[in-house]
């Protein structure tokens, strides 16, 4: 009878690990085969190799991009250098990326940064909050920028018990953002582990200077986070999960869900298209392609437009798709104009003319 217990147990096991090897596989998009969608005008950015894993567009058309990012499990080009911002002008007929100078004191040789957001004050002052990961930590970085000399003077970092394996953030208010926690665990072995049993145990955090509270909760992996143009909703990216949660946001920053918009593609971060209200997702079509990084069989890249978020059937397209041949672990898209700039974790960056 023991014995037949221990089989039966063993037995149970064995059934539960293989279907969570195929779960994960297909959460993955292990079997993701893409056709390419590539505009004619797209050009790569000079000076931008080693990632471009967040951008944030001003209404002027001056763009942040976050580079360098050092995250467990994925691939970098450049591991002994620090990260950097970098800046583009959308209005240049030939963009160019300049690296941002960073002053007062902040301790680059440990910058790690990940997702971003731009804030412009009453007096039109524009505030870069950075997610950054020094030693593999949390923090959120607070910068002014200084047009002019083209330079980011450090102001704040913020810490938290609650801000812990933050991905990304969007600023809506001075020091009041929404932030995503897109692992539970901070252990990377464990992290793996929560993702392969899919636990569904991150969230979406609010910070402010009187309050830090969870304000929904429940996602396999929290991602990128934008705010609708209005500011009345928030949209979460669950990347593993392959959808973006449309939440109304209310008076107390609480955050209600109204709909999930499903896709079938990893999603990372989103943005939204000043001109029509339309949300720009950066996927990752082939996600185990990134957790075994093989240069001769690369990740792709994918892009989605999500319209009319608020009606009953929203409409997705695709606006660009690549096998890895030339953008390589695409994470985030962004319009001006109609122009976009096509960021990745660890590769390079495209522009295209739409």
């Amino acid at each position: 009878m023991a014995k037949l217990l221990l089989l039966t147990l063993l037995g149970a096991s064995l059934a539960f690990v293989g279907e969570r090897l195929l779960a994960f596989r297909n959460s993955f998009g292990a079997v993701q085969e893409l056709e390419p969608v590539e505009p004619q005008n797209c050009v790569l950015i000079e000076g931008l190799e080693n990632g471009s894993e967040d951008i944030d567009i001003l209404p002027s058309g001056l763009a942040f991009i976050s580079s360098g990012l050092k995250y467990p499990g994925m691939p970098n080009f450049a591991p002994d250098e620090p990260g950097k911002i970098f800046l583009i002008d959308m209005n240049e007929k030939n963009p160019r990326a300049q690296e941002l100078e960073i002053s007062n004191g902040f301790e680059k040789e440990s910058f790690n940064p990940h997702g971003i957001s731009t804030f412009i004050d009453k007096d039109q002052t524009v505030y870069l909050y950075v997610v950054n990961h020094p030693h593999m930590k949390s923090t959120v970085e607070i910068f002014k920028f200084e047009e002019q000399q083209r330079s980011l003077v450090h102001l704040k970092t913020i810490k938290h018990e609650l801000l812990k394996s933050v991905n990304n953030i969007v600023v809506l208010g001075p020091e009041q953002f929404y932030a995503t926690r897109d692992h539970y665990f901070t252990n990377y072995v464990l992290a793996l582990l929560e993702m392969f049993l899919d636990l569904h145990w991150t969230s979406v955090l609010f910070y402010s200077p009187k309050e830090v509270k969870v304000v929904a909760k429940g996602f396999s992996s929290a991602n990128g986070i934008t705010v609708s143009l209005d500011k009345k909703y928030v949209y979460v990216a669950d990347a593993t999960a392959k959808n973006v949660h449309v939440m109304e946001k209310h008076d107390n920053w609480d955050l209600t869900e109204l709909k999930v918009i499903h896709l079938d593609t990893l999603v990372d971060n989103l943005s939204v298209d000043p001109a029509t209200g339309d949300i720009l997702a950066g996927c990752h079509p082939n996600g185990m392609k990134l957790l075994n990084y093989n240069p001769e069989d690369p990740p792709g890249s994918e892009v989605l437009r999500i319209q009319n978020v608020l009606s009953e059937k929203p409409r997705v397209s695709t606006v660009y798709t690549n096998d890895g041949s030339v953008l390589q672990g695409s994470t985030v898209a962004s319009v001006y104009q109609g122009k976009i700039l096509i960021g990745t974790i660890f590769h390079k960056t495209l522009y295209c003319v739409l």
